[in-house]
């Protein structure tokens, strides 16, 4: 069994990294469409029933990488406040943190979007969102167009 001793002894050289490979990698390039802009949104929230709204998103191409996208997101609704946040997109795909600018009634969520072109061919999305502290939990559904082709 000499063969596997010598073939586990070649692994062991090839295993050790050294450094941090995440920070010496380079960022690939944007490679996703780019849902950046601002879109008109309804909303009905669990507790608070509908509602409307602006989100606002801007993608980071120096944090995008590898067919995976990240945005800045930010939600303003009327009467509500403002919702700043971020999200990373695969594809037509888009995972959504966000949280109210007032952080006391706990009302912060994560939301899972998804993106089409609409009969005018802007970008539209779905989102479905669930907050585990808001009102001892919450979940809602918006529906986003945007306001002007990119």
């Amino acid at each position: 069994m000499r063969k596997s001793g010598a073939l586990a002894s070649a692994f062991l050289l090839v295993a050790v990294p050294t450094g941090n490979a995440m920070a010496a990698a380079p960022a690939s390039k944007v490679s996703g469409p780019d849902f950046s802009g601002t879109y008109d949104c309804k909303g009905l929230d669990s507790h608070e029933g509908p509602y409307t709204g602006v989100v606002t998103l801007a993608r980071v191409p120096e944090q995008s990488a590898k067919g995976h996208d990240a945005y800045t997101f930010t939600l303003e609704v009327p009467g509500f406040g403002k919702y700043p946040g971020f999200a990373v997109a695969h594809g037509t795909d888009m995972a959504i943190y966000f949280a109210l600018t007032d952080p006391g009634p706990k009302d912060f969520g994560a939301g899972l979007a998804k993106f089409k072109k609409n009969k005018a061919g802007k970008w539209a999305f779905h989102k479905h969102y669930y907050e585990p502290e808001f009102k001892g939990g919450n979940y809602g559904e918006e529906d986003c167009e945007q306001h002007a082709l990119r």
